[in-house]
């Protein structure tokens, strides 16, 4: 009974945060990215050495591993650019998927020490992963500045009314913090703090519907995420900065690598592409493919969108892409208009492609697949 209490307590607690909060009611608008679909892509190359995790990047390998781009804004353009530069690199090997973060923050603080807190009450920084790219079943990993981490497994995004499972943990996980300042000391400058880990393929393939650890050109959905709050200090410690127009923190800051174009990090479609490399870091390059099968899949997605708000407002899905605004879409790669079956509380788009090798569907929960 207790260990209830304590899971509907995170439940609830995790669900009002904005960068956590997902559901609609049946009277509101359901929300849909503001900005196009271009996700990041990166090539993770191969490691032949043995890494150390330490938060410190010492081995050569890691001087040749590629920096993401710094990340923006959740929203991407729409809002200013973060304050602070966050990057990251990535590498793997047979065993691990490798990350490493860098963050710069003058004022290094963090307040949870206890496994699977809610690390996002702090600052903190957090890794999403999706092996097979139908936006269910996916990975959520969050740690602070003293590397304290809360892992969890989602089966579908908090839109779709998901099941979070909370207590789930990334078994042989592997992390450390490295602070290039000190830690919670009010006065001085810091420079910032690393975050290095090493996730095992073991427990990433139990959700990956391909080979894990991938094989060269594989492409899985991943993400990642910095909290930033707002501080002031008082009596020497620092204290979330209070709004005077609402008494209460200001919200805090999603700097993310891919922007979501909206305040969710919890819409897996707009996650980036990562793309797997044999080659070892530094000995050659390959260049990123992007498969026309994602047009496919962002079209599906069109429908999921404007069929959500159908049943909003109306309380039933249609078959008729006219009622969805959509009879123009048009595009060069796929069979336009799509097959819609439905009920009143279900439905399911099928989209082909021009050639008809290919066939993606998406259902009324928001999954894609392939047949």
């Amino acid at each position: 009974m207790q260990r209830f209490i304590i899971l509907l307590f995170i439940f609830i607690l995790s669900c009002s945060s904005q960068d956590h909060d997902a559901t609609e009611s049946a009277s509101e608008t359901f929300r849909e990215p503001q900005i196009s679909f271009n996700p990041k892509q990166y090539v993770c190359y191969k490691s032949d050495q043995k890494i150390t995790i330490d938060g410190k990047m010492n081995e050569s390998i890691w001087q040749h591993a590629i920096w993401t781009d710094d990340f923006v804004d959740i929203e991407g353009d729409l809002k200013p650019a973060p304050r602070f530069r966050t990057r990251v690199k990535m590498l793997w090997d047979d065993q691990y998927f490798y990350i490493f973060a860098e963050m710069e923050e003058p004022d290094v603080w963090a307040t949870l020490k206890k496994r699977d807190s809610i690390i996002f009450y702090d600052n903190d920084f957090e890794v999403f992963i999706d092996p097979d790219g139908d936006t269910h079943r996916y990975y959520e990993l969050e740690i602070n500045a003293f590397s304290t981490e809360w892992d969890l497994f989602l089966d579908k995004p908090y839109r779709d009314n998901n099941k979070a499972v909370f207590f789930w943990d990334i078994g042989g996980m592997k992390s450390a913090v490295h602070v290039n300042g000190t830690i919670n000391r009010p006065g001085d400058t810091d420079n910032g703090w690393n975050l290095e880990i090493a996730l095992p393929w073991v427990v990433l393939k139990e959700c990956a519907d391909k080979d894990a650890p991938p094989k060269s050109g594989d492409q899985w959905r991943v993400n990642f995420s910095r909290v930033e709050w707002q501080v002031d200090v008082k009596n020497r410690k620092y204290q979330k900065k209070i709004n005077p127009a609402t008494g209460r923190s200001f919200p805090e800051d999603n700097w993310v690598w891919s922007p979501q174009g909206l305040i969710d990090m919890h819409y897996p479609e707009m996650w980036g592409f990562v793309q797997f490399s044999e080659k070892i870091a530094g000995t050659g390059i390959d260049e990123f493919e992007y498969h026309q099968e994602e047009d496919l899949k962002w079209a599906l997605r069109q429908i999921y969108y404007r069929q959500r708000n159908h049943y909003n407002r109306s309380g039933k899905y249609t078959d008729d892409i006219g009622d969805l605004g959509l009879d123009e879409m048009k595009h060069d790669g796929f069979q336009w208009p799509p097959t819609i079956q439905r009920t009143t509380s279900l439905f399911e788009a099928i989209i082909k492609s021009n050639d008809g090798s290919q066939q993606w569907h998406i259902a009324q929960d928001g999954r894609v697949w392939k047949k």
